[in-house]
């Protein structure tokens, strides 16, 4: 497929890169999504005015362009974009013009009760009981030409446990797969037994001309501003093949910079069956097989930071799937986000000629620097609007959104030492025209693409998954890369599906409260996650607790479920 797709790149690269300059030394080594302590590092570090203030962190993976302006003030031993992942140099070939470096090695480690709870951990899957991670590799670069091979391994225990309750109602069961199930790839348990994979991770290979850079790559992506979720692209699936053409730093203009990134690849289906494949309401089975076919992927990411704005980013996602075997042979088949935004402007009084799922975001970030702090916010659609007449009459027709803020307050007393206060919201649940205008969850596709929006099972947009909600708030102290704090949410599963339900006390409601820190030590990096999750109406059953005289409000029996996650790195 990647044959196919390169030609019709070629005239886009040949746009981007026929102007210019192919500089002696590179460097495009990136920063993957989920590098521990590191990645949120960074961040916190440009809100204290040591790192270059025109990156938007707002499109993973970074690269060792990006972070070349760093403040001496910020320990560069520690994060030096020559040094952030090597301690030294393996080699050098002659006049410094290429160079290999040997990678950190990475071993993550997660342990879950009672049922699994997962969010943001790549090639990790939704299991109960241990799972393991490791990863590491190399990065050899020559002119503008560079590899990276930075496999994962991926173990899981995989360990049963009590799923979506078989003793649920026939017409439940019928709620689930006709709202949920049959339109997404999104399995319960991934298999009987352990599970094992072995995958090409955070891999590449590159081009790298100026703030260009063209090529091919498994690497996770993490779109828009958000820190715990994000709408349109984040590592709670693994990362998947695409071809690249994408900015390593901020690009100049005079009208202010920019940052870019449009991708096309492959997603892969999880092999995996939903619950209860046999089950049947009116003699009717309810599990429909889904497709087993590839499905292609085409996305782009753009922000833009205007001079007379300091600190201000905004910017837009795209991104389109649709099965390979139905597409046409047109450049628009397979650059689906150059085509009008609206229905009407694209395909008149008709639908698409084949299944095709789009989602769009609009996103905003903004950095105040004297105040130590950013403010961030973006905005989704699950739908093409019809007209610009639609979307101005009903903008939050199969919307989404994320609203967050961050905040560091300097300890007088204690130098280089911070309070950090972050927040951040995130719906998914529709709202607002859906009694009207009915409409699926998000990430669900009702018209033709079965596995929804998800590669090898997990999601690729935000890992609380379609219809559910989530909000955050975590305090913690601060030192460069030491951090330590509690941080608590409030989760609520698939709210889309839980109104449907004829008992509004069968919400589903996760609350959690987590102990988190990361630490640094030479040439090792530590972070940890120990948090206890309360599960209230667990797989949506309310089950009351038995009284005397019950009331409507009766409290019901909670779950509980504990998780802790240890991570070392080691930095060559």
């Amino acid at each position: 497929m990647f044959a196919d797709l390169f030609m019709n790149y070629v005239q886009l690269i040949i746009v981007f890169f026929a102007v210019l300059f192919i500089p002696a030394k590179m460097a495009a080594q990136s920063i993957p999504v989920g590098t521990l302590v590191l990645e949120d590092a960074f961040r916190r570090a440009q809100l204290l005015g040591q790192i270059d203030s025109l990156i938007s962190f707002t499109s993973f993976p970074l690269f060792a362009n990006s972070s070349q302006k760093l403040n001496t003030s910020f320990e560069p031993h520690h994060l030096s974009a020559n040094r952030l992942f090597a301690k030294s140099d393996i080699m050098y070939r002659s006049g410094k013009i290429g160079t290999v470096q040997l990678l950190p090695f990475t071993w993550q480690q997660q342990y879950n009760t009672h049922h699994p709870y997962s969010l943001n951990d790549g090639a990790m899957i939704p299991a109960r009981g241990y799972q393991t991670m490791v990863s590491g590799g190399f990065y050899a670069q020559y002119g503008p030409l560079s590899i990276q091979i930075q496999p994962e391994y991926v173990f899981a225990e995989n360990k049963d446990f009590q799923g979506f309750y078989k003793e649920h109602s026939d017409l439940m069961w019928e709620k689930y797969y006709g709202q949920v199930l049959n339109f997404i790839d999104l399995p319960e348990k991934f298999g009987n037994g352990s599970y094992r994979r072995l995958l090409w991770g955070q891999s590449s290979l590159r081009l790298t001309l100026g703030p260009f850079s063209a090529g091919i790559s498994n690497e996770n992506l993490w779109w828009g501003p958000g820190i715990r979720n994000s709408l349109v692209m984040s590592n709670t699936a693994s990362g998947f093949k695409h071809m690249t053409l994408n900015t390593v730093r901020p690009v100049k203009t005079f009208i202010g910079s920019f940052e870019l990134q449009i991708i096309s690849g492959d997603l892969d289906n999880s092999g995996f069956d939903p619950p209860g494949t046999n089950r049947m309401y009116s003699d009717t089975m309810l599990y429909i097989p889904k497709r087993n076919d590839l499905r292609y992927i085409n996305g782009m990411l753009v922000s833009y930071h205007p001079r007379w704005v300091p600190g201000l980013f905004v910017g837009v996602t795209r991104s389109f799937i649709s099965y390979y075997k139905d597409m046409g042979n047109t450049f628009a088949d397979y650059l689906p986000i150059i085509t009008p935004i609206t229905k009407k402007a694209n395909y008149g009084n008709k639908e698409s000629p084949y299944p095709q799922d789009q989602r769009a975001s609009f996103f905003f970030r903004w950095l105040w620097k004297e105040e130590k702090a950013e403010l961030y916010w973006e905005f989704g659609r699950e739908d093409h609007a019809f007209n610009l007449r639609d979307f101005i009459v009903q903008p939050y027709h199969t919307s989404m959104y994320i609203l967050g803020f961050r905040k560091l307050i300097p300890l007088i007393a204690h130098k280089d030492q911070y309070i950090q206060i972050k927040a951040e919201l995130t719906q998914l649940a529709q709202i607002g025209t859906n009694t009207t205008r009915p409409t699926g969850s998000i990430y669900l596709y009702y018209a033709g693409i079965s596995q929804g929006y998800t590669h090898r099972g997990q999601l690729l947009g935000a890992g609380i998954g379609p219809g559910s909600n989530m909000q955050v708030l975590s305090l913690n102290w601060v030192k460069s890369l030491k951090t330590f704090g509690i941080q608590v949410e409030r989760y609520v599963h698939n709210n889309d599906f839980a109104i449907s339900l004829s008992d509004t006390r069968t919400k589903w409601v996760d609350f959690t409260t987590a102990v988190i820190g990361e630490y640094d030590y030479k040439n090792l990096l530590f972070s940890f996650r120990f948090e206890m999750i309360r599960s209230y109406n667990y797989q949506y059953l309310y089950n009351p607790v038995t009284v005397e005289n019950p009331t409507y409000w009766t409290p019901g029996r909670n779950i509980y479920d504990y998780q802790g996650k240890v991570g070392v790195s080691y930095r060559f």
